[in-house]
């Protein structure tokens, strides 16, 4: 029988659970038994693609084209898989679905209710996962924290199924441990109310993970073990870390996956301590990088009122991790703001304190002439650049103003009135943005892309392409480039490296005689593993990290 380990938050979000999901599912892994992960949104919205990354973080996208919540990137990077759509819930969508279920007499007449066919439906879903991904165990995040009005559908599910089979489902809460510093001493109050609200729902949490600055300590378990009803032993340290791939090895100081197993009733498998010596030795690779390589991110995506977040670029921050990692660098990432340019142009400068610019994707025109200044500079002083998507786009649009001098050259996503739109809208999509169908209507998920020989791209891709010279990579966006202007840019020297099979999509565009112009209008960062760097992002660190621009 499959197992199914529910993870669930308590007395605040944002501690980490995304993390400890994928985490312990790479432990379970490692002992040998097939794993996938999915992720629960309590979110009306039927997915993540119309939330502002703001608000919400990095919309991640996978293979089959699902506009997902930034966890799924963790999975597939703790993982090593390609998840789909069947891993990824929202409310939005488990009550679209009983609705259609409804109009279609699916119910045979009966008075369709919250409880139990809302539970029920996210229990199919649940069990569809599991048979997709033909997984030994399901780990299954609940975004939110237990108490909040939306995740007590799922705590129901949660619950009919440990009711149903018990032995088979187990439920891990990750509770914030506060250490206030009038006192600096460490507070267990905040968890105990935490799993007395679970309680409430009808579940026993089988594990507790105390997230804080720094390690529990005994006399904090025993009180956590009396008070929530759990063994010390369950009570598991989860102090911060300095890189997110640490957090399966701290687990396993505490045996947390033979832990696990054996509350399944299972045992760790043949083989599985090779993965986990894999994993162990990259994590070690990390305390012995070399020196460090100056990356900085051009984008607008960062404030909160007084706050800084990164999550809105989260896949791009790991990928230049991973592809640094694998050549012994240690990565600096710094926030660029782009609309800073466009208030003082001659702020620019400070680019030059970096060793390489990434322009990554995006949206509007806040920020879009930033952006295309830092383009411009990288480009006429010779840096390390990668631009990414709406970069791409950008990038295309500085090198029709500035090299061909097509003044007021830009993209109608900006300026519908553009005398020169070398980005424009794709004709499929003019017609669904005029009638305001804006979610899940992107240009999505993986597609072909060719690259063409005597490239960086084809260098850099030189071990993954086939024998066509393709590779697969994803995408999510409305605009591209516009052919009409293709020819006059190529012979103005823009490098046409990277199209689609047929040859009618541009997807790769670079600069000659530039250490690294490389700006592809897909994602590659979303495809960057831990163990396995994406080549464009270590060949851009490899450039960067080599030697310096010059004028």
């Amino acid at each position: 029988m499959p197992k199914f380990v529910f993870i669930a938050g308590g007395v605040m979000s944002g501690v980490g659970k995304g993390a400890a999901c994928a985490a312990i599912g790479r432990i379970i892994q490692d002992h040998g038994y097939r794993v996938t992960a999915m992720k629960v949104d309590p979110y009306i919205n039927v997915d993540a693609g119309t939330m502002n990354p703001v608000e919400h973080g990095e919309v991640f996208v996978t293979d089959d084209g699902d506009e997902t919540d930034q966890d799924i990137g963790n999975y597939e990077r703790f993982l090593g898989q390609s998840l789909g759509s069947v891993n990824y819930m929202t409310t939005g969508r488990v009550y679209q679905t009983v609705i259609q279920r409804e109009r279609n007499l699916e119910y045979g007449g009966k008075t369709v209710e919250v409880v139990p066919h809302v539970p029920e439906e996210i229990i199919r879903r649940i069990m569809a996962c599991q048979r997709v991904n033909k997984a030994d165990v399901v780990m299954i995040e609940i975004g939110g924290t237990v108490g909040e009005y939306q995740n007590i559908l799922f705590l129901e599910a949660a619950r009919m199924m440990k009711m149903r089979n018990p032995k088979d489902v187990q439920i891990i809460m990750v509770s914030y441990l506060p250490i206030p510093g009038h006192t600096g001493e460490m507070k267990t109050k905040p968890t105990q109310n935490a799993v007395r609200t679970i309680n409430s729902a009808g579940l026993q949490v089988d594990f507790i993970l105390c997230r804080a600055s720094r390690p529990i300590d005994e006399p904090r378990k025993r009180k956590i073990s009396v008070f929530c009803n759990v063994g010390e032993d369950q009570v598991i340290s989860a102090p911060d870390v300095r890189s997110i791939y640490e957090i399966p090895v701290n687990f396993e100081k505490e045996n947390l996956g033979i832990k696990i197993l054996k509350r399944f009733g299972l045992r760790s498998r043949k083989g599985g301590g090779n993965g986990r010596e894999t994993w162990a030795s990259f994590v070690r690779s990390i305390d012995n990088r070399g020196k460090p390589v100056r990356i900085g991110i051009v984008g607008k995506y960062f404030g909160s009122g007084d706050f800084t977040l990164s999550d809105t670029y989260l896949s791009v921050i790991e990928a230049v991790k991973h592809a640094a990692w694998s050549l012994s660098r240690q990565p600096s990432i710094d926030w660029v703001y782009a609309d800073g340019f466009e208030r003082d142009p001659k702020s620019i400068g400070e680019l030059d304190r970096f060793d390489g610019i990434i322009v990554p994707g995006g949206f509007g025109s806040r920020g879009a002439e930033g952006k295309i200044m830092a383009i411009r500079w990288c480009r006429e002083n010779r840096k390390p650049f990668l631009g990414i998507c709406y970069g791409m786009q950008l990038a295309t649009v500085e090198f029709a103003r500035n090299v061909v001098g097509l003044k007021g050259a830009n993209t109608t996503e900006i300026d519908g009135k553009t005398p020169h739109p070398v980005i424009h809208i794709m004709p499929e999509q003019e017609s669904l943005v005029r009638q305001r169908k804006y979610g899940a209507t992107m240009r999505l998920g993986a597609w072909p892309c060719r690259l063409a020989g005597k490239t960086a791209s084809r260098r850099a891709y030189a071990r993954q392409v086939d024998a066509q010279g393709g590779v697969s990579e994803r995408h999510r966006h409305r605009y591209e480039f516009n052919n009409a202007y293709r020819e006059q840019l190529r012979q103005a020297g823009l490098v046409i490296a990277g199209t689609s099979p047929d040859g009618l999509l541009v997807e790769v565009v670079e600069i000659k005689d530039h250490p690294f112009f490389v700006a592809t209008q897909y994602h590659p960062e979303l495809k960057s593993r831990p163990l396995d760097p994406h080549p464009l992002f270590t060949e851009f660190i490899r450039i960067a990290g080599g030697k310096k621009g010059r004028k």
